[in-house]
C-alpha cells in the first residue's frame, strides 16, 4: 500500500487522488483524517504507524519553524525504518532554493532520508505557479510585487503532484536519484499582461513592511516570503532543467495561465 502524508494538504490530496487515477492502492494519512484515511500527526508519535506500507510519500510538513520541522520527519522516518516501509519519496524544495529562507529544513530532512537506511526518491519542486500568481497584490485596478523583472521556473501542483503519483506507484526505477523539477520561466510583467492590467514594482523594503503589518502571519513567514521575493527579483530562480517533463512524458502545464488563474481568483470584487 501507498502512504501520502499531508493529505488534506494542497499537494497530498492531489497526490493522492493522481495516484487514485492510476489505479494505485493508496491511502492518505492526515492528523484530521476524513474517510479512509489513516490518522497520522507528526507531533504524536503514537500515531505513527505505518505497518503495511509499501511506499511513503512524505509531504514535508513545512508549516512551521525549521527545528520544528525536521524534528517532525525524524519521528515519521524513524517510525517507516521500525515498520518495513520499503520506498520513501520526499517532497523537497528545488536545488536553486537553496538561498530562501525555509530550505535549511528540505535539506536537513533530506539527509536523514538518505541515513535512513530505506531506499528513496527526492523531488526537488520548484515553486508553485499557484503561489506566484497568488502573492501579487492587487492595489486599485492593477498589480504589485516585490519580483521586479525577475523571473520564476513556475511549476503547477497538478503536476507535481502526477509525478509524486508516478513514482510512488513504481518506485524501484527511481531509487536513489534527486529530480529537480522545475518548469518554465513566468515575470509579474506577464501575469499581469495576461489579466490586462499594469504592474508596479515595489522595493523589498516596503513589501518586508507590508508583511510585518499583515495580520495572522507567523513569525517566521514575512522572512520566508521576503526570501522569495529576492530570489525572483535577482534572478536565482529562473533556471530550467528537463526532469519534470521527462517524468510526465509530455508538456507540462502553462505555468503562466496557472499563475493568472491564481492572481484573478484573489482580485478583489467590486463594491456594489
Amino acid at each position: 500500500m501507498i502512504l501520502v502524508t499531508g493529505a488534506n494538504g494542497n499537494l497530498g490530496s492531489a497526490t493522492l487522488a493522481a495516484l487514485h487515477a492510476r489505479g494505485a492502492h493508496a491511502r492518505g494519512g492526515s492528523r484530521t483524517p476524513g474517510e479512509g484515511m489513516r490518522r497520522l500527526d507528526f507531533d504524536d508519535h503514537g500515531s505513527l504507524d505505518l505497518a503495511g506500507v509499501s511506499t511513503l510519500v512524505l509531504i514535508s510538513a513545512g508549516y512551521a519553524e525549521d527545528d520544528q520541522v525536521a524534528a517532525r520527519h525524524a519521528a515519521v522516518l524513524d517510525a517507516a525504518a521500525r515498520d518495513g516501509v520499503g520506498h520513501v519519496v520526499y517532497t523537497s524544495l528545488t536545488t536553486a532554493g537553496d538561498h530562501l529562507g525555509f530550505a535549511l529544513a528540505h535539506r536537513a530532512t533530506e539527509r536523514l532520508v538518505r541515513a535512513s537506511g530505506l531506499p528513496w526518491t527526492i523531488l526537488r519542486n520548484g515553486l508553485y505557479a499557484e503561489l506566484f500568481g497568488a502573492l501579487l497584490m492587487w492595489a486599485g485596478d492593477g498589480v504589485e510585487s516585490a519580483f521586479g523583472d525577475g523571473a520564476l521556473a513556475a511549476v503547477s501542483r497538478a503536476d507535481l503532484a502526477e509525478i509524486a503519483a508516478v513514482v510512488a506507484a513504481d518506485p524501484a526505477p527511481h531509487g536513489s536519484r534527486v529530480y529537480d523539477l522545475v518548469g518554465t520561466p513566468i515575470t509579474a510583467g506577464e501575469v499581469a499582461g495576461e489579466l490586462g492590467v499594469a504592474h508596479r514594482s515595489i522595493s523589498l523594503g516596503e513589501y518586508r513592511h507590508r508583511l510585518l503589518e499583515t495580520p495572522g502571519l507567523l513569525p517566521f513567514q514575512p522572512p520566508m516570503l521576503a526570501s522569495i521575493a529576492t530570489g525572483i527579483r535577482h534572478g536565482f530562480l529562473d533556471g530550467t532543467a528537463p526532469d519534470l517533463t521527462d517524468l510526465l512524458g509530455r508538456a507540462a502545464r502553462d505555468p503562466l495561465a496557472t499563475a493568472v488563474a491564481a492572481a484573478s481568483a484573489a482580485r478583489p470584487r467590486a463594491s456594489v
